[in-house]
């Protein structure tokens, strides 16, 4: 009877204790804006709490990519996880985590094992990627949709000059404005094809520079529509200010944004846009209003 006991005693000492248990997520994921990855391995039940006690292993697919030898006080690290290293000083809290740089955490299966002493476990955490917009899905829209419906505002303008003040705008200014109104049309649209979807990229980044920085042209276009029909009044003037400012705004926005993998002034650029737009509809009004109001074009007179 009491060698039965005996052997249940031991049996529960070197089983249960012997046992390492793990407090930390098994799921980490990764995205383009990460500089580093952490996969986390905690220790929960730690005794000793001593580094010379410690060993810790990690792989990657069942290959050796990481150790640390607490009796050596010396760790080693593979070929293709070079700047893989866990937080020493933690360790005997029992915060064994890998630290990786983005361009070596490669996604997948990584192990975690951790000795103690006599006593041991390990942990599996996968690492997986996580694809997200550069922007939010409504600033994507609002970003592409607000210089689009501005080139068509101004589209507007053009056809109004063309039909109501025809003897006021002559076949090389006509052509003029035609040939910018198209070559601005046509980079907007390639712009927005290389801008969304997708992630923060070169590609992304040179997509918005194209949406943005052309759309000074429309403040060029939109003064020349005005001078040609009837001249600038202090309302044509003001429409131009708050289309300026608005570009402005739109190129600071721009400049705060380019860089950053994860932008936070977006609203502001997308103000900017937005002001474009509202001062280009502001001129169609004001055009439509003045074209309506004058019956008869008086020919210009030729000195």
């Amino acid at each position: 009877m009491w060698p039965l006991v005996a052997v249940l005693l031991l049996g529960t000492v070197c089983g249960g204790s012997a046992q390492l248990t793990f407090n930390s997520t098994r799921i980490v994921e990764k995205t383009i804006c990460n500089e580093t990855v952490i996969l986390p391995c905690i220790v929960s039940n730690l005794e000793l709490r001593k580094l010379k006690a410690m060993y810790v292993k990690w792989k990657h697919k069942g290959k050796e990519i990481f150790t640390f030898d607490g009796v050596d006080n010396k760790f080693n690290s593979s070929d293709d996880f070079k700047s893989a290293t866990i937080a020493f000083s933690h360790l005997t809290e029992g915060n064994a985590s890998l630290q990786l740089k983005a361009s070596d955490a490669v996604p997948g299966n990584y192990t975690c094992e951790v000795t103690e002493s006599n006593r041991e476990g390990e942990i599996i955490v996968e690492l997986r990627y996580h694809m997200v917009s550069w922007f939010h899905p409504k600033e994507n829209i609002l970003i592409v949709i607000f210089p689009i419906l501005a080139i068509l505002l101004f589209w507007g303008q053009f056809g109004i000059v063309t039909l109501k003040y025809k003897s006021n705008c002559t076949s090389e200014k006509t052509i003029g404005l035609i040939i910018a109104g198209l070559f601005l049309t046509v980079v907007v649209i390639v712009g927005a094809v290389l801008f969304v979807p997708g992630e923060y990229s070169v590609k992304n980044a040179s997509g918005l520079g194209l949406i943005v920085i052309p759309t000074v042209t429309l403040v060029v276009l939109q003064y020349c529509l005005f001078t040609t029909a009837f001249g600038m009044t202090l309302f044509a003037i003001g429409i131009l200010i708050l289309q300026f400012l608005g570009y402005i705004l739109a190129v600071i926005g721009l400049s705060l944004c380019i860089t950053e993998c994860s932008p936070t002034q977006g609203p502001l650029m997308i103000s900017g846009l937005g002001i474009i737009a509202l001062a280009e509809l502001l001129g169609l009004v004001y055009m439509k209003f003045v074209a309506s109001n004058q019956k008869t074009i008086p020919p210009s007179r030729s000195n």
